[in-house]
């Protein structure tokens, strides 16, 4: 079992080698032989099958620096992990990302048609280039692909928030009831005379004894009973 493991793996590095150097051939054919050189300065296992390359032609390539540091760098840039032909491409509409090789590092597609195909900011003007092998492609393009800012919905900082942001809109605790006024004293203010209570409607005491209808009588009652007992006084002496 462990035999054909190997057997396999043996057999797919082969077809890999195989597809690379007739993409290459391909390449080469074509005038790319700047980007052929990149290649070959690059260790072949870190090259993966099943992938899709954007070159830059000679005149582009000799007005860009390139250190031999950055070589992978640069491939896995301008490479596309899935073999894809120009009319595969054309079916990615315009605004989505495509995945390079390289982690992280994503191409904004602009579709406007078949001659007019951007990836980022460079544009494919030589299209299916490779096309023999079964897992490689590649395509020229007309400069050295470049980092696209993605433009991100502005999130204000805590710091601007207290003047950007409207004012809190949760109504403050109400405050607790005063208690009810106590009643106004009747105090009259200086050189103001008190106001006087109306006078009670009491109705009269009535007399518990015999209403007279004429004083004069009464007086001369009260004189003959004067004058009896005086009189009473004097025969007893």
């Amino acid at each position: 079992m462990l035999l054909i493991v190997v057997m396999a793996l043996i057999s797919s590095a082969a077809a890999a080698n195989q597809d690379m150097a007739v993409a290459i051939d391909e390449m080469q054919k074509a005038n790319y032989f700047t980007f052929v050189m990149l290649i070959n300065m690059v260790p072949s296992h870190l090259i993966q099958p099943n992938i899709t390359f954007l070159m830059p032609n000679d005149r582009i390539l000799s007005q860009t620096d390139v250190a031999p540091t950055s070589v992978v760098d640069f491939l896995l840039r301008h490479s596309i992990p899935s073999p894809l032909l120009i009319d595969h491409l054309q079916h990615f509409p315009t605004g989505s990302m495509i995945p390079t090789s390289k982690p992280g590092f994503f191409l904004n597609v602009t579709n406007e048609g078949r001659r007019q195909f951007f990836l980022n900011n460079v544009r494919i003007i030589s299209p299916n280039i490779c096309t023999k092998g079964s897992s490689i492609r590649c395509h020229g393009i007309d400069g050295v692909v470049q980092a696209t800012m993605i433009s991100q919905p502005s999130i204000p900082s805590p710091s601007s928030s207290s003047s950007t942001c409207p004012k809190s809109t949760v109504a403050p605790e109400a405050a607790a009831p005063l208690p009810a006024p106590s009643p106004p004293l009747w105090a009259s203010p200086v050189g103001e005379l008190s106001p006087v209570p109306p006078p009670s409607e009491v109705s009269p005491r009535k007399s518990s004894c015999p209403e007279t209808s004429n004083g004069g009588v009464v007086n001369l009652v009260v004189m003959g009973v004067v004058m009896l007992s005086v009189g009473k006084s004097w025969l007893l002496m």
